[in-house]
């Protein structure tokens, strides 16, 4: 009961902040990724297979961002979120930034943490970095975070946090605190070591600064290819009732990163640190249904999969909550977001200023327009021109340009499409929603939820004749507003628009920046570094600055004696 009166107590002072508009010291800002989430891998989109309970309140009472849009790959959407600029703005759009490849962000560009940092906030990044680190300086806490756990690379084994490239000789650990490599978590499963990290790092917070805290998840991503679906045995038992074992895996998951964000929410309650927060839940591209990478997530009923053009790569689940957007109740925006838009949205709501505003494909301020959705701050979606792939993704007051497409049309398709069998009702579903974290703290509206619920949903129907795309052989165009699904190609119809956004995609392909991606370095290989991924490019410098000294001592030895020889022997008049 007192643990009832407290919740209840929690919630009446987020609504009294609300209706008074107290004054308020800079908002705590928390960032939660989920890495390869699929559109219909969370319950608040419908899925009635996967339900995630704590994520699906918080999105209930705040802002459900549908048309929320990220880079078709993990690295280019990490590169938005901490620039706050699109990844043709900074060399990042072609690939993602493997373990062995000697690249990084433009060491000049001013990241997130920096920002946020100089305005007073204490950083903490959990989780996968993922921009590079063949030189200690371009890691986590040499570019603004005050501290990191988590792993360096693009991913890891979720129990030994290894990870093992085709082309090294071993498997090399990958779990860093800070600079160190940490040996003593082996055997613990990531996502509870990375939930567990946030909810230590907000109980020991001190509130004498406000908190930047970014916790982006290796899951559901896979593992390494001999083991890649990994999750704890109790955990995908609670998923019994789908048949497909690896989308079985995938569920659970899933639902550990929702048990986090119940972690972290009631944590931040207990600190009082909630109604004075903003909570950000992404996906950071959607998932691979088959492929490289593979785990099984749907992204249906949207067109193709992460690494693709098409609108189930780069249309990803996100919301956002907090009580600073002084809703009266949750709703679903259908505003245009772009993943950099987020720098300049949060830092904007934290009172930073300074962040630059590049071109229209850059973040944008959204803050206000999370507020009020008659506010449109964006219509301008550039996907990706990806040179390496030869395809080009753009989309402009809802129409969408597609020209050409990755991996000869393997991931063309309409995939992930999920059997009515392996459901769960919607009895169960509010069942679960009512005893999750979250909602034992926040009160439902089941009324309200199933029209939020109806709103978030993706429908697909296409009246009369529809026209196939054949994307290699000619541009598409799409009306994504009657289309969403990418079914009609209406580029015929539209001769005008397709020429027009063909042109302004010309124009942004002669004003990328150059890939900075570079080929693999083999001297990265962690068999020669202990078996664990390092700063090679630093140890292969160090090793030579101590190899060099004795040399030159040699060398300098050999020099004074010479000397002293030519100026000994007896002189000749």
């Amino acid at each position: 009961m007192h643990c009832i009166t407290k919740l209840l107590l929690i919630w009446l002072s987020l609504m009294i902040g609300k209706i008074k508009g107290v004054d308020r010291s800079p908002p705590n800002v928390i960032v939660i990724v989920a890495d390869d989430l699929g559109w219909n891998d969370v319950s608040f989109h419908s899925s009635k297979q996967i339900f995630t309970p704590n994520i699906d309140v918080l999105a209930y009472h705040g802002v459900i961002l549908n048309r929320h849009y990220c880079a078709p790959f993990g690295t280019a959407s990490q590169v938005a979120l901490m620039t706050g600029s699109h990844p043709l703005s900074v060399g990042t759009q072609s690939a993602s930034n493997e373990p062995d490849q000697p690249w990084t962000l433009d060491p000049e560009l001013k990241l997130m943490p920096e920002y946020f940092r100089d305005a007073g906030y204490a950083t903490h990044l959990i989780g996968k970095w993922g921009l590079g680190f063949s030189r200690k300086d371009y890691t986590p806490t040499q570019r603004g975070f005050d501290s990191h756990f988590g792993f360096l690379g693009p991913y890891i084994d979720y129990w030994d946090h290894s990870l093992r490239l085709r082309n090294t000789s071993t498997r090399g650990l990958d779990m860093r605190r800070n600079l160190d490599v940490d040996y003593s978590v082996n055997g613990s499963y990531a996502t509870d070591l990375f939930n567990g990290e946030a909810v230590r790092l907000i109980r020991e917070h001190d509130q004498k600064k406000p908190l930047l805290l970014v916790l982006t998840h290796l899951a559901p991503h896979t593992g390494n290819e001999d083991d890649p679906m990994q999750a704890p045995a109790e955990e995908v038992e609670k998923f019994d009732y789908i048949r497909d074992e690896k989308r079985r895996v995938l569920a659970a998951m899933i639902s550990k990163v929702d048990e986090g964000v119940g972690q972290i929410i009631q944590t931040l309650a207990e600190r009082d640190m909630l109604d004075n927060s903003i909570v950000l839940f992404y996906a950071d591209n959607g998932a691979p249904t088959v492929g490289m990478h593979s785990n099984s997530g749907s992204n249906f009923p949207l067109r193709g999969q992460k690494y693709s053009p098409w609108e189930g790569a780069v249309r990803t689940v996100a919301a956002i909550w907090s009580p600073l957007l002084n809703l009266t109740a949750g709703r679903v925006s259908n505003q245009w977001i772009h993943v950099s838009d987020w720098l300049p949205t949060l830092a904007h709501a934290a009172g930073i200023e300074g962040i630059p505003i590049g071109s229209e494909i850059d973040g944008r301020n959204q803050w206000e327009a999370l507020k009020n959705p008659a506010i449109t701050v964006r219509n301008v979606v550039m996907n990706n021109i990806d040179e390496l792939h030869h395809y080009s993704s753009y989309s402009r007051n809802g129409w969408k340009y597609v020209n050409g497409t990755s991996w000869e049309g393997k991931f063309d398709n309409w995939m992930g499409e999920l059997e009515d069998e392996d459901e769960l009702s919607e009895e169960e579903y509010v069942v679960r929603l009512a005893g999750s974290v979250v909602g034992r703290m926040m009160p439902l509206d089941l009324e309200h939820v199933a029209r939020l619920r109806r709103a978030a949903t993706v429908e697909c129907e296409v009246e009369g004749q529809v026209k196939a795309c054949q994307p290699m052989e000619s541009p598409c165009l799409f009306n994504l507003m009657d289309d969403p699904c990418e079914r009609n190609n209406v580029a015929l119809d539209q001769l005008d628009i397709l020429e027009e956004l063909r042109e302004e995609v010309e124009r942004y392909r002669q004003t990328a920046v150059e890939p900075r991606n570079k080929p693999a370095d083999p001297r990265s290989d962690p068999g020669f570094y202990n078996n664990t991924w390092t700063w090679w490019l630093d140890e292969i410098d160090s090793r030579s600055n101590m190899y060099m000294f004795p040399v030159m001592i040699i060398v300098i030895s050999i020099a004074i004696v010479a000397l002293l020889l030519l100026f000994l022997r007896p002189f000749k008049y």
